[in-house]
């Protein structure tokens, strides 16, 4: 089959599939409900749990019997509360999607391995990594010495920190991102040091505090309390007209690199201070040899990296509900909370526009995502996509129906103990779990967090 030829989902076909096909386990008991937190309308009732899950074997048992306990250990009177979980400022005047159900990722990744259990084969780490990972810091370097003596604000200096740099650094953020699931080299340690090489066009130091925060994405996704992806309701507020969603669009770097640091604060460890180190040192020696105007063209190819770039339309094109405003959602119809992007940006960015793959199998590294898509065709092609990322953020601007407020959002501030528990025996089936690349720091950091 030809690589995405097949992907071509009509509209009304798209969520029709959710209904026939749910990728959804409901966390709480069947009348649970998917809603808007500040409105009294049901947006979306949760599938009932059944479906495709009920002819399956030993796996689908395990399911049944944790969801079973899960449920049989709750009150009734939280049970078919309508209210979220986890109540954050303005949240009773958000329009965020709530949901009680478990992220879509674990179930799907487990009909996959069951249907197609050689997409394992997939996993692992990919050594063509670090060779163009090298051949993208070498270009940088080249070109910050190239402009070294370029006015900064010139022609010749913007444009090339635009097209040059910003798609050179989207490689570089991208290929930190790889390399935080261990998909570089085989010895996690490998790959954060050589995370710390990477981080260099950058300018600032970067790698060490990604990771921890990313993992955490990855294993509590849309977590109300712990996803530092997820935007903040004072932000969706403040931001959610034509001119805010511009200005986040505009920085949204800063709001990535902020914003971790008043959800959830990961402690300091050796590996950020010698990313700290080493950025410092080559910064220092880079200003003092070839000028501040080398350093300049780093830092400002990181700010387009982050802004108004093609390539920087993944970061909104990944998990925002792009078409809440436009489709009405069946009754048992939950939005997509991620979605893929196959077009040929791809090429310059390690294949993170395969989302929906790349969250159903983390440690399937980049060179082999497209496999993985022929592979779970069936799976993949009903599931709504993007077409361009530069179309992705034109509309998050300028569409008055598409803002912040549009990510699915879970609460867990009441049994959340229980609802990761049953997560981890989902998967304990199965050999490809969430948490395997995660480390002490990080769940001391999320017992901290749980008990704040």
């Amino acid at each position: 089959m030809n690589s995405y030829s097949k992907i071509q989902p009509r509209k009304n076909e798209v969520f029709g599939s959710y209904t026939t096909r749910p990728f959804y386990l409901p966390i709480k008991p069947d009348n649970s409900t998917l809603r808007r937190s500040d409105s009294s309308d049901i947006v979306a009732e949760t599938p009932s749990g059944r479906s495709s899950l009920d002819d399956a074997s030993s796996s689908d048992s395990l399911i049944d019997s944790s969801l079973s306990a899960l449920s049989d250990s709750e009150p009734s009177s939280k049970a078919s509360s309508p209210e979220p979980f986890c109540q954050e400022e303005f949240s009773k005047h958000s329009d965020f999607f709530w949901t009680y159900q478990e992220e879509p990722h674990r179930t799907r990744r487990m009909q996959i391995l069951k249907a197609h259990p050689e997409v394992t084969k997939l996993c692992g780490h990919e050594p063509l990594t670090k060779y163009v990972i090298s051949a993208v810091v070498a270009l940088q370097f080249l070109t910050a010495y190239l402009l070294r003596n370029a006015p900064w604000f010139s022609l010749k200096f913007l444009l090339t920190s635009y097209i040059i740099g910003a798609t050179a650094n989207q490689n570089v953020f991208l290929c930190i991102h790889e390399l935080s699931h261990n998909l570089g080299f085989k010895k996690p340690i490998h790959n954060r040091l050589f995370s710390i090489f990477a981080n260099l066009p950058i300018g600032i130091p970067y790698s060490a505090s990604f990771r921890p925060y990313h993992l955490i994405h990855h294993k509590h996704l849309g977590d109300a309390s712990l996803d530092t992806d997820l935007p903040t309701a004072l932000e969706a507020f403040v931001l959610q007209n034509v001119a805010g969603k511009a200005f986040f669009a505009t920085f949204q770097i800063f709001f990535y690199a902020i914003r971790p640091m008043f959800v959830m604060r990961m402690p300091f460890t050796y590996i950020h201070l010698l990313n700290v180190l080493v950025q410092l040192v080559v910064d220092y020696i880079m200003v003092k040899t070839w000028g501040v105007k080398s350093l300049l063209y780093f830092i400002t190819s990181s700010f387009f990296a982050g802004s108004l770039h093609p390539c920087a339309g993944h970061f909104i094109a990944e998990h925002y509900v792009i078409d809440a405003g436009h489709t009405a959602f069946a009754a048992d119809t939950p939005p997509p909370e991620t979605y893929s992007y196959y077009g040929i940006l791809n090429l310059f960015t390690y294949n993170v526009g395969l989302h929906n793959e790349h969250h159903d199998f983390p440690f399937i590294p980049w060179t082999r995502l497209p496999l993985l898509t022929q592979i779970a065709s069936e799976f993949y092609a009903p599931l709504p996509y993007h077409n361009s990322w530069t179309k992705v953020i034109w509309d998050f601007v300028l569409d008055d129906k598409v803002s912040l407020w549009c990510r699915v959002k879970r609460g867990v501030s009441s049994g959340s103990d229980k609802c990761i528990s049953a997560g981890k025996n989902i998967d304990a089936a199965k050999t490809v779990r969430d948490d395997d690349n995660g480390d002490e720091i990080i769940e001391s950091s999320l017992r901290e967090k749980k008990v704040q």
